[in-house]
């Protein structure tokens, strides 16, 4: 499973998200776009991979999409192999110092929350997030910063 799979799944624990959508800007006379691996009502999410020089890109990219949108831009890492290795290190420093938010999930648990899904209530709306709370899931995947309901949205 892939980076775009695993942002897909990402977003779908967050209530009323969207995943690759496309804000357009001009630049050099040329009307051009992104694409935002997930997006919220007051967040746009940029998901990396673990061990990947391409990881620096994300918070460009995580502020770039909140200069188009005026949301919170949040970086989040997909850690593949259970420990902090130097991207994931670097991303720990830089992103909060930049002014984004910055979280770190393992795909394991991305997986196994993505898979259970069907286990847990249904509440019958769309309204609640679905974010590993509490316990080990929680702790490997730890999204509560974008909860919907932290400032009352």
């Amino acid at each position: 499973m892939g980076e775009v799979e695993l942002a897909g799944l990402l977003c779908a624990f967050l209530a009323g998200s969207e995943s690759e959508t496309r804000h357009y800007f001009d630049g050099y006379e040329m009307k051009r776009h992104v694409r935002v691996d997930c997006e919220t009502a007051r967040h746009v999410i940029e998901v990396g991979l673990d061990g990947k020089s391409s990881a620096r890109d994300s918070v460009h990219q995580a502020l770039f999409f909140a200069h188009l949108t005026d949301k919170e831009p949040v970086v989040i890492l997909i850690d593949r192999d259970g420990y902090v290795g130097r991207f994931e290190h670097e991303m720990g420093i830089v992103a909060p110092a930049a002014g984004v938010t910055y979280a770190r999930c393992a795909k394991a648990a991305i997986l196994r929350w993505s898979e259970t899904a069907a286990m847990r209530p249904d509440f019958g709306d769309d309204s609640r997030d679905d974010l590993p709370a509490g316990g080990l899931l929680g702790s490997l995947c730890d999204l509560n910063p974008l909860a919907a309901d932290e400032l009352g949205s």
